[in-house]
């Protein structure tokens, strides 16, 4: 059998409210948002990068790392401070910082998901 083609045009972060979201990640990347509605919407980045956010009035985030199974971002930096203070000005609230894991730092958006800054290799 002769594998269809199926791709991946981009990564969808459930949240309450979509623009608000998009409106963080858009200033903590400096994406531009390509496509907005009610319950959609999508950022665009270098290339064919995009970040999506849809709709769920019931999103309820998880526990780092307690419950479950989970998903995360991990955006990289090669300045932790100051990216640090860029995201926690933005909205972002710290959760673990480099002490704990050296090289990257784990965050929560203003929706309640996770994501690392990560010393770029």
């Amino acid at each position: 059998m002769t594998r269809p083609d199926i791709g991946m045009d981009y990564t969808v972060l459930d949240c309450p409210d979509p623009g608000a979201l998009a409106g963080f990640y858009g200033a903590v990347l400096g994406w531009q948002v390509v496509q907005s509605d009610d319950d959609w919407v999508v950022l665009q980045g270098p290339g064919a990068l995009r970040l999506a956010f849809q709709l769920a009035p019931d999103f309820v985030p998880v526990d780092w790392p307690a419950q479950g199974v989970r998903v995360h971002l991990d955006l990289v930096t090669d300045d932790m401070n100051a990216s640090g203070r860029w995201v926690t000005g933005l909205g972002a609230e710290l959760v673990e910082g480099p002490a704990e894991h050296p090289g990257f730092t784990v965050f929560r958006d203003p929706a309640g998901h996770y994501f690392c800054l990560c010393v770029r290799d």
